[in-house]
């Protein structure tokens, strides 16, 4: 019996990468999470995004400053959530306090506040995993670039009406753009 892998893979397929361990590579790492979250097309408001961007960017400097060592980014799909992994070979975990004055230690705080869930797990004889996860956003941005919001908005050139149904647009006749 032939089994298809379309019937068993499921979509979008996890990305994971390895990054340098060199503070430098962080920003290449956080662009590539962004570019996959933005191909994948995840309905997250702009707001969303510009947070994600910051957990993405916190976490994996904080792999780099602690572990001092080549990290994995994994970025996944699950169901309505948009999980990134990062692993390190560190088993260590701290959670820093911020001293008053200081100029670090609220990475964590940061990916706490913005991220809907967050953690992190060992990872036997590896090090381990620090995650964060968004949730769908009903006010996230249509895939028409800026055209409305997903399933409020419908956009026809130069107005915004509440988007129409099948039946409207199959009356409607042809469009003349005249």
């Amino acid at each position: 019996m032939i089994v298809s892998p379309l019937k068993t893979a499921r979509f979008p397929v996890p990305l994971e990468w390895g990054v340098p361990s060199d503070g430098a590579a962080v920003p290449a790492a956080r662009r590539l999470v962004m570019d996959i979250v933005r191909f994948w097309v995840v309905p997250l408001s702009e707001e969303a995004l510009r947070e994600l961007e910051l957990c993405a960017s916190e976490v994996i400097a904080n792999a780099m400053e602690h572990a001092k060592a080549r990290c994995t980014v994994t970025v996944r799909r699950v169901a309505q959530r948009l999980r990134v992994e990062v692993a390190d070979p560190d088993p260590a975990f701290e959670r820093g306090q911020a001293q008053p004055g200081a100029t670090s230690g609220r990475g964590l705080i940061l990916v706490e506040g913005l991220a809907h869930a967050w953690g992190w797990h060992p990872v036997e004889g590896e090090g381990k995993v620090v995650w964060f996860e968004f949730l769908d956003s009903d006010e996230a941005p249509c895939p028409t670039y800026g055209w409305g919001t997903a399933g409020t908005l419908w956009c026809a050139g130069f107005a915004c009406a509440p988007a129409p149904s099948v039946r409207d647009l199959t009356e409607a006749g042809p469009v003349s753009w005249a």
